[in-house]
């Protein structure tokens, strides 16, 4: 019908068109319309095909815009019916989100009073049994996303906090700022740390600083590991070492420095006052052989306080250029150089005020960092010279992207030179650079990853009376699947860093997975890879 009626209007346009005389009630009567619809016809194909051949909107242009329209429209009604109602699982993801976050109970009902109508707002009792199911099914969720992360997990960074005296055993690995543990007690003690590291296989490395039952945990998960000579047929986990973490032994010399220069200060002033007295003492025509002479022992032990603060700050100064990576040069710091130069700086520093810097500074694990990182670049390249060049390339071009002015200019012009130096050494030196840029860009030598993680989690504390295992299970899994928003991670979630593919987009859709669907779909996922 529709194909006979666009005929029949195209026939009423051409006798009204063609302009002979009779002609269109000639048409009317084969027609069977009037002379009016004829014309009308007439004047309605005519503007069709004007804006048919100007460009214009097509039909199916117009058709194409009405069903977005129409999909948008019924998308905004759905989302005002939400924002409106807000349904009980969308209060329950909201209260289980800000739970993450660090909320406290009573602060998620603060807010849901402002989005939920006043008689609907759900109770605090009802708030916390939400949470209390989201932080039960995150820990099954974690046990199966942690199985799946054991052979991307090789470094990680320990610490241990306190909520209320109680420990909770933290574990971070620093590349990804993936959170891979966070055990809450019974103790601290080697035994208790063990369990903690025995759950990454691959684990090859770790930082932490000098506590006792970090260590003897992870000698005792290095000991308890199969190795070829016990077990044959097993599979052979890599040696685990420790390094000592290089951001508390900082740390620990600016604390004793600062407090060094405080002693200064004060000394001064009270060698200031003292030549007050003698002032005041010389004004009233006293005697100023007592004032004279405690002014000149104050000022003399403010002359030796102040030497050895100036003494120690080179030597701190000393000890930051020691434990660096690299020379000014470029070069890659070995451990003998790196020795050599703590030493001279420890003798710097006597007194019983630095006897833990000089302890940490002696250890063998300060310097672990640098052994590891010249056996991981010798296992990449095996030529000495050409490792050398291409380390040594990365440090320029880093130098370079960071520098300003003249220093941009400099590290241009040794970055090319050293470049045609690596050409020369080998054609291929493009694919040895990539995995040297790939060692150092992961270079680790601090634990500053799991501090970072201890800061947030000590300012969720605040806003909780007590923080159970399920709650830091909710608040890790929230954690890994959070999308950073700037710095170098920007864009990225831990778990995407990590090397992990979720199958689902989102923490609340993973929370709401079975764990054994879940399961299934990771290990799908490595056999397709």
């Amino acid at each position: 019908m529709l194909t006979l009626a666009v005929k029949a209007w195209i026939g009423n346009a051409a006798a009204v068109v063609s302009g002979a005389w009779g002609g269109v009630t000639q048409r009317a009567k084969q027609s069977g319309y009037s002379r009016t619809s004829i014309y009308s016809h007439a004047h309605r194909v005519v503007r069709a095909v004007l804006n048919e051949q100007t460009s214009g909107v097509s039909y199916e242009t117009l058709l194409a815009d009405s069903e977005r329209l129409r999909s948008e429209n019924e998308a905004l009604w759905q989302a005002w019916s939400e924002a409106e109602e807000l349904s009980e699982a969308k209060q329950r993801e909201f209260a289980s989100a800000g739970s993450a976050m660090g909320l406290s109970l009573m602060q998620i009902v603060t807010l849901l009073a402002i989005v939920v109508p006043r008689l609907a707002v759900p109770s605090r009792s009802k708030v916390g049994r939400w949470v209390q199911q989201a932080s039960k099914q995150a820990g099954h969720i974690l046990h199966v996303l942690d199985r799946a992360c054991q052979q991307w997990v090789l470094t990680l960074g320990l610490d241990e906090i306190f909520f209320h005296h109680e420990p909770i055993l933290m574990a971070v690995e620093p590349a990804s700022m993936a959170w891979v543990a966070a055990q809450r007690g019974p103790d601290r003690t080697g035994e208790s740390w063990e369990k903690v590291v025995a759950e990454w296989p691959r684990l090859e490395y770790v930082i932490a600083d000098g506590g006792k039952g970090i260590e003897r945990g992870v000698k005792l998960a290095d000991a308890a590991r199969p190795s070829q000579a016990q077990e044959p047929g097993a599979d052979v986990s890599p040696s685990l070492t420790m390094g000592l973490d290089v951001f508390h032994t900082q740390r620990e010399v600016e604390r004793v420095l600062h407090r060094q220069w405080k002693q200064v200060e004060r000394q001064m002033e009270a060698a200031s006052e003292a030549d007050a007295k003698m002032v005041q003492s010389k004004r009233r025509g006293r005697d100023l052989r007592g004032s004279a002479g405690q002014a000149g022992r104050a000022w003399r032990k403010a002359e030796r306080l102040f030497d050895a603060a100036v003494q120690a700050d080179g030597a701190a100064a000393r000890i930051t250029a020691a434990l660096a990576w690299f020379r000014p040069d470029g070069t890659l710091r070995t451990r003998e150089e790196a020795q050599t130069q703590l030493r001279e700086a420890s003798e710097q520093l006597p007194g019983p005020q630095w006897s833990m810097v000089r302890r940490l500074l002696s250890d063998e694990r300060t310097l672990s960092h640098l052994d590891r990182m010249h056996e991981q670049l010798a296992a990449v390249v095996s030529v000495p010279l050409l490792r050398a060049s291409l380390t040594r390339l990365w440090y320029f071009s880093n130098a370079m992207r960071q520098a300003q002015g003249e220093d941009c200019h400099r590290f241009t012009h040794l970055g090319a030179m050293e470049q045609v130096l690596c050409q020369r050494l080998c054609v291929q030196w493009q694919s040895a650079y990539v995995g040297v840029d790939t060692l150092l860009r992961q270079a680790v030598r601090a634990s500053s990853a799991v501090e970072g993680v201890n800061s947030v989690v000590r300012m969720h504390q605040g806003r909780h009376r007590h923080v159970s295992q399920g709650m830091l299970d909710l608040k890790r899994l929230y954690w890994n699947c959070r999308v950073f928003r700037d710095g170098k991670r920007k864009r990225h979630c831990p778990y995407d860093l990590l090397g992990l593919k979720v199958p689902i987009s989102g923490w609340w859709q993973l929370l709401q997975m079975n764990p054994e669907e879940l399961e299934q779909k990771l290990l799908t996922q490595d056999v397709r890879a």
